[in-house]
């Protein structure tokens, strides 16, 4: 697989997001022996770039992944996250206190079996904690071999501007994909200004540019998509009508819609790696398939003049947790 540079961190262009397995989808935690098979067909593919969060289960999830990367930790690049959970006693909402990312790092370390993380995102900018405070902690843990590399996610530019003044950082995590093209205007130049990554998230819609996705009544009640925006009625009759457009495309060239969706978002810039999170091996050797798929300038043309997929990306509530 090919290789690319997120802020002076190299990782292969296609990484593995690791929630699926245990969290907030159809499925999660049903089978966690075909999540170990996933997390090692990836390896095998040339995946580096694998990630996590304390929040994902929650804990659960980082488990799982030091399970699966036990006598393999150094093919990885491990990414892990923190600031959903308090652990300094501040009730609900975001917590990135120097505080409580002492308390995180340490349980996010012990779960994931290892002695560093190489790469630490913040969760979600924390309102109540200056950026500087933050940034300033995670810099002692880098100082310390804690951690290699700092990681925002969902921060805007004004953010991640003041966060990256305190030290580097390695990579942005933000939704992007043919459905979500918010962070174009506004957090992508930044990024590419001061030479940060960006790690793209549910680059496949949430499952809805692979093509599976015909109707909610696939997911389970606690699927956490039953109640998103983007699948509710007239809103998932557009995006699916979308959704069709990409399977066209993909139909003339002979890939599966989901590999048309992520060699889009290859196609972006070298300073991109989105992380398709699945649970399967079937999904995970298709994803990577991507890395060989070609399109053609009017190929991508076609797709970027694809309407805005209808819906907010999250709850209200979440919503707000979000800098765009």
């Amino acid at each position: 697989m090919q290789h690319v540079t997120l802020g002076g961190l190299d990782v292969a262009r296609i990484g593995l997001g690791a929630m699926g397995m245990s969290h907030a989808y159809t499925g999660a935690g049903s089978d966690d022996a075909e999540s170990v098979r996933t997390l090692h067909r990836a390896l095998e593919q040339g995946v580096t770039l694998i990630d996590t969060a304390e929040v994902y289960g929650p804990y659960t999830n980082e488990e799982l992944v030091g399970r699966a990367l036990k006598g393999r930790r150094d093919q990885v690049v491990l990414a892990t996250k923190f600031g959903l959970i308090s652990h300094s006693g501040r009730q609900g909402g975001t917590d990135s206190s120097p505080a409580s990312i002492r308390t995180a790092v340490e349980g996010s370390l012990t779960r994931l079996g290892t002695d560093r993380i190489d790469l630490y995102y913040q969760h979600r900018v924390d309102p109540g904690t200056p950026i500087e405070d933050t940034v300033g902690a995670l810099a002692e843990l880098v100082a310390e071999g804690k951690i290699r590399h700092i990681g925002l996610s969902e921060a805007g530019p004004d953010t991640i501007r003041r966060a990256h003044a305190v030290h580097p950082v390695t990579a942005v995590q933000s939704e992007y994909s043919l459905f979500t093209r918010d962070p174009e205007a506004r957090v992508l130049p930044v990024l590419r200004e001061l030479n940060i990554g960006f790690v793209p998230f549910s680059p496949l819609g949430r499952g809805f540019l692979t093509g599976a996705i015909r109707s909610t009544d696939q997911f389970d009640p606690d699927d956490f998509r039953a109640g998103n925006p983007r699948f509710a009625e007239e809103n998932f009759r557009h995006n699916l009508r979308l959704a069709d457009e990409v399977a066209a495309v993909a139909d003339r060239i002979g890939a599966t819609p989901a590999q048309v969706a992520l060699a889009w978002l290859l196609a972006q810039g070298d300073d991109i790696a989105p992380i398709p999170g699945t649970r399967r091996v079937a999904r995970v050797e298709e994803n990577c398939a991507a890395d060989s798929v070609r399109l053609t300038d009017e190929q991508l043309a076609q797709l970027t003049a694809l309407p805005p997929a209808a819906g907010d990306t999250h709850s209200e509530a979440q919503m707000g947790m979000m800098e765009r």
